[in-house]
């Protein structure tokens, strides 16, 4: 609502610092998560999601594009993207988790990907959300992968 004031609880009236407990557990589910893409085991990698995953991209001629996918589109998508794995893949990433509750962080990782001697960097950010399983992704946002979506309209 327009001119609306939005209140919080008095526990989150404060900016949350992450312990390092909390740090190690985002770096743990990434870790989790890496080994996981190194073998291509995207039903795996879906069991780590909240579905439907949100997605936000680019598409050509410079607009944006947003996307919701159940697990099987994931699913079938990834397949096709991760092909057999990773493993082949010689990857660098420096993530920087961004804590804005203690149950909600976005990570933005900068990546640095070689293969048959070609090097890619890329940058892109993930939401994810602490469930009763633990952390989960919820967004995925990363520019590229909007061939064929149509761009992002207001209202």
């Amino acid at each position: 609502m327009k001119g609306a004031v939005m209140q919080q609880d008095n526990e989150r009236s404060e900016l949350f610092t992450p312990s390092a407990e909390d740090l190690a557990g985002v770096e743990a589910w990434f870790a989790e998560y890496d080994a996981l893409a190194a073998r291509g085991a995207v039903q795996e990698i879906a069991d780590l999601a909240v579905f439907p995953l949100n997605l936000a991209t680019d598409v050509p001629g410079g607009f944006g594009a947003v996307s919701q996918w159940d697990r099987e589109e994931f699913v079938r998508v990834m397949t096709e993207v991760m092909g057999g794995g990773t493993a082949g893949m010689e990857t660098k990433s420096v993530r920087t988790p961004r804590f804005l509750t203690p149950n909600l962080v976005l990570v933005e990782t900068e990546a640095t990907v070689t293969v048959e001697g070609q090097r890619q960097s890329m940058r892109y950010a993930d939401l994810l959300v602490r469930t009763a399983d633990g952390w989960a992704f919820q967004t995925m946002v990363q520019g590229g992968w909007g061939h064929g979506w149509p761009p992002a309209t207001r209202g």
